[in-house]
């Protein structure tokens, strides 16, 4: 019987194409920029909300809109942005201590200062890691004045509490510190340019 070669048979074995594995790693390294890219535009767009909601509140409070402060009870029209607020803490057990905070000056330049100053650094992004202690300071205290744990108020009626931990101050104070983690200002604000400058250079926290 006689054995023929077979001009088609081939052996298992293959040397590595340099051209299919360069085509492979170039194309993972496109996937992983548009991925990164992606994740930057997320973060700055989630940036540039988080950093509206603050600015919004301080423009509202100070020159009484007529959506949470009524037209005419603004800062600047001799209104109190904490009094409202404090004073109808009816749960929690810095209940008495707020009542006792609500409508100070010095509780009022916090408040507001703290909004503006979260609102701004977001918005430019910059100063991400010191907006994300203050603002994290801000909401724990919103927080421990709405208490969510509490099933009844100080005068036994309902709370309506929707969660008693993961609310909104929780989700927002989440946010910000998320935002700083991500270095989040370098897109579509002023990250780079502030992370330059020699003073924030000098002392990293200010990044």
């Amino acid at each position: 019987m006689a054995v023929q070669d077979n001009p088609h048979r081939h052996l298992g074995f293959h040397l590595p194409s340099r051209r299919r594995t360069g085509t492979a790693a170039a194309t993972a390294d496109t996937t992983t920029a548009a991925t990164t890219a992606t994740r930057a535009y997320v973060f700055a767009g989630l940036r540039l909300l988080t950093g509206f909601v603050f600015l919004w509140a301080f423009l509202d409070k100070t020159f009484g809109f007529g959506y949470a402060t009524p037209s005419g009870k603004g800062w600047i029209d001799g209104g109190s942005p904490t009094k409202g607020f404090l004073s109808s803490v009816a749960a929690g057990p810095m209940e008495s201590t707020f009542h006792d905070w609500a409508g100070d000056t010095w509780a009022n330049w916090l408040f507001m200062l703290g909004l503006l100053g979260v609102g701004v650094a977001l918005t430019l992004g910059i100063g991400l890691r010191l907006a994300a202690v203050a603002g994290t300071a801000m909401m724990a205290l919103m927080w421990i004045a709405e208490w969510p744990p509490a099933k009844h108020l100080s005068d036994g009626s309902l709370s309506m509490s929707t969660n008693p931990f993961a609310e909104y101050h929780v989700v927002y104070a989440v946010v910000l510190i998320a935002l700083a983690v991500a270095g989040a200002g370098a897109t579509w604000g002023l990250g780079k340019a502030w992370a330059r400058l020699p003073f924030v250079s000098r002392n990293r926290w200010l990044i």
